[in-house]
């Protein structure tokens, strides 16, 4: 079993979006995948309430149940976890990315939200964990995402090549209690997370190399 951890200390980033949709990518592929929600606001869980199929799991906890819970989903089988992280809290940020195999760390374009991602990253580097940053929301235009990428590659940290637009698709499918490449599947949206989960599945088995 692997484990991804979906981390911010910024809100409003996109990480329950990335969360949901990567675990319904993983189930695309043939894998069994679980979300265990540590957000005290449970957007994960909401989105499972509103969702007519039965996968994926999704299990809302505090982060001192996550490694009985890790446990659970392995020995129930399970072949990817996704831990969907709360906003602020360091505490859980710290447990996530400890039993994580691999972090991504979402943001947006905009100066202030690259910049805040530093705690995040201070976490993971104090594990020594693998990990990247994602930025989402992208404008179609604009010298926002540039800057962004100069800003995160000068904090020293590796850039997630496949970058993630601000489309309506994705808070269309949330609102529906869908993944976006169930909502609209052949769309820009769908083939952005498509490449996302293409990306993490080889930073995750490390058996291919990365194109």
């Amino acid at each position: 079993m692997k484990v991804l951890a979906v981390l911010s200390q910024k809100g409003g980033v996109g990480k329950t979006t990335l969360a949901t949709c990567l675990a319904v990518a993983a189930e695309q592929a043939g894998k069994v995948a679980a979300i265990i929600d540590l957000d005290p606001q449970a957007t994960a869980s909401f989105w499972k309430d509103v969702r007519q199929l039965d996968t994926p799991a999704v299990a809302s906890i505090q982060p001192i149940r996550l490694p009985a819970m890790l446990k659970a989903c392995a020995d129930a089988g399970t072949d990817l976890v996704i831990i969907d992280g709360a906003a602020v809290a360091r505490d859980v940020a710290y447990e996530a990315a400890r039993h994580a195999d691999f972090v991504l760390i979402p943001t947006k374009t905009a100066v202030f939200d690259t910049m805040s991602m530093t705690h995040t990253l201070d976490v993971v580097r104090q594990l020594d964990k693998a990990f990247a940053v994602v930025l989402t929301f992208v404008p179609p235009q604009g010298q926002e995402t540039g800057d962004a990428i100069k800003a995160v590659t000068e904090l020293g940290a590796t850039v997630c090549p496949v970058k993630i637009g601000n489309r309506k698709a994705f808070f269309r499918a949330q609102a529906a209690g869908q993944a976006v490449q169930e909502f609209e599947a052949h769309g820009p949206a769908a083939n952005e997370i498509k490449r996302l989960y293409e990306y993490t599945d080889i930073q995750l088995y490390k058996n291919r190399e990365v194109v």
